[in-house]
């Protein structure tokens, strides 16, 4: 009896595996970002954020919430942040409608600002993954990410100056030097999928 209920569960493992390997190969499963949800999706992915949420540092910010460092936020989030989750004021652009999930407009409704600044700074930092929400890890101080983070966790208090600076437009960028073209590639080189 007790090898039947072994090599009975044994079975359900592998036909659950065999049939989310179907679902996936065949097409089944949605990619396009204007496709329907799949089962149990955003469950699945709030739970493993819940989850690694609250495993990271719950650290207090090294940052005050003054006006220079909300101000330096601001300029951060213009350029960083603000493609995907709007200025105050804006709606989604097309490349927010774009995407799937839609990120959050951070500053319509509570946005962040019942997230503590730690979470928005555990975000900022890694990403969170199937939901278009790059790391900036590699690419911001630690200084510069807490005070993003600040800026959105203290977004329903901003400074008049902070709000000016949100509501200006993007610094002109200098013109971009070409670069030389790449050598072409196999097609066995690359590593995004076809």
């Amino acid at each position: 009896m007790l090898k039947g209920l072994v090599l009975g569960i044994i079975l359900g493992f592998v036909l659950v595996f065999l049939g989310a390997y179907f679902y996936f190969s065949t097409g089944q499963a949605p990619v396009t970002t204007n496709s329907p949800e799949m089962p149990f999706e955003r469950k699945f992915a709030s739970l493993a954020l819940r989850a690694y949420l609250g495993k990271v540092p719950h650290a207090n910010p090294p940052v005050p919430a003054d006006e220079t460092n909300l101000l330096a936020g601001a300029k951060l989030y213009k350029q960083d942040c603000a493609v995907c989750h709007g200025v105050p004021g804006e709606p989604h652009n097309a490349i927010a409608n774009g995407m799937f999930p839609k990120p959050p407009l951070l500053f319509r409704g509570m946005g962040v600002t019942d997230d503590e600044a730690w979470e928005s700074f555990a975000k900022i930092s890694g990403g969170i993954r199937m939901t278009g929400m790059p790391g900036f890890r590699e690419s911001l101080s630690d200084t510069q990410m807490w005070q993003i983070s600040q800026l959105v966790k203290n977004a329903d208090k901003l400074p008049d100056s902070v709000k000016a600076e949100l509501a200006a437009p993007p610094a002109s960028a200098s013109p971009a030097v070409p670069s030389p073209a790449p050598a072409k590639a196999d097609d066995d080189a690359h590593d995004h999928l076809h």
